[in-house]
């Protein structure tokens, strides 16, 4: 499809959409040129679009080209879901760090993707795909599979039939093993990931439950795959998640849902 048969096909709202999303991490600044290679949109199109983006400051000017604005940032500080969770999960991350000296994150579920509400590093450790704010294909994920393992059959089926790409070495493919895999995690309450996120890594991970019992969230701590040892941080993690999980239930005014992005915090 050509630029210009895209372009009337999709809404106005959804170019908007098209164009914020074409930013990458480390844009320092992008030419109207690599935004419209990158939306598929005509160049006039992105060029009318951020113009008026950068009039409202969703977008700014610079000698190089385009940057995201102020108001995107703004717009994300008052994103209540994410701001919520990482405020109540930061004291058990950071106690989950120090005990285990790994990479500690935590990541919501929407559709089939996780996204990262907090990550907090150690000094060693392997470089990892994640970032906070960033998304990865849930069954390449510690976390993913300790949400998706918690959603209903049908959620499954259908994130299953939309084909599961292959991110690291060991990204499970194979609808049969993933649906075994989750079978375990169902039983035991832990995920495990070794080298399906990326090359070297390996991590554990665990839901955090809402005041109903519904899956919300999910921790995890991540390092290297030959140092890692899942006896002992897999419990921890747990422990963790379920600390997270008690504290929840006794704030039923909050409301929090892992694979709908339908619902956002109340408070």
């Amino acid at each position: 499809m050509c630029p210009t048969e895209r372009n009337e096909s999709v809404s106005m709202v959804s170019r908007v959409a098209l164009l914020l999303s074409a930013f990458e991490p480390g844009d320092r600044a992008v030419s109207v040129s690599e935004l419209a290679r990158r939306t598929g949109l005509a160049k006039s199109t992105v060029s009318r679009i951020a113009g008026d983006l950068v009039a409202h400051r969703f977008l700014e000017r610079t000698g190089a080209g385009l940057r995201l604005g102020i108001r995107v940032f703004e717009l994300g500080e008052l994103a209540a879901r994410p701001r919520d969770l990482r405020k109540l999960a930061l004291a058990s991350m950071t106690d989950l760090r120090n005990a285990v000296n790994l990479t500690v994150h935590l990541a919501i579920l929407e559709g089939g993707e996780v996204v990262y509400i907090e990550i907090l590093p150690v000094k060693r450790g392997p470089r990892l795909p994640s970032r906070v704010g960033g998304r990865m294909p849930a069954h390449a994920t510690g976390v993913g599979k300790a949400l998706l393992a918690l959603t209903p059959d049908e959620t499954i089926d259908d994130f299953i039939a939309g084909g599961l790409r292959k991110v690291g070495p060991q990204t499970i493919t194979d609808p049969e093993k993933l649906w075994r895999e989750l079978a375990r995690i169902r039983a035991s309450g832990i995920s495990y990931e070794r080298e399906e996120s990326g090359p070297g890594i390996a991590c554990a991970a665990a839901a955090i439950r809402g005041a109903g019992g519904e899956p919300i969230a999910a921790l995890s701590a991540a390092g290297w795959a030959g140092e890692f040892d899942p006896r002992r941080i897999g419990p921890a993690v747990q422990t963790a998640a379920l600390a997270l999980s008690r504290g929840l239930s006794r704030r039923p005014g909050l409301r929090f849902s892992a694979y709908s992005s339908a619902e956002d915090a109340d408070g």
